[in-house]
């Protein structure tokens, strides 16, 4: 797998294992994450596997979990 950056086509991020939330639902409106080798994660939207994958660090996702399980974002929802 080559150096992966923001967009690029989740199809080619081979030999990864996408995981998504249990909380998801069958209608297929997830979001699905996997680690790559270099420890950073992808994100890509389970309607769409080979379309964009958007990559994080570890330290921007462990910033986002934090904000999410101290609900900073809870006013998404509505």
């Amino acid at each position: 797998m080559q150096y992966a950056v923001n967009g690029i086509p989740a199809g080619q991020l081979e030999g990864v294992t996408w995981q998504k939330s249990r909380r998801s639902n069958p209608s297929g409106n997830c979001v699905e994450c996997a680690v790559l080798p270099n420890g950073e994660v992808a994100m890509r939207n389970s309607r769409d596997p080979e379309g964009p994958a958007l990559i994080y660090t570890p330290a921007e996702i462990e910033a986002f979990l934090g904000g999410v399980r101290d609900g900073d974002f809870d006013n998404l929802l509505g």
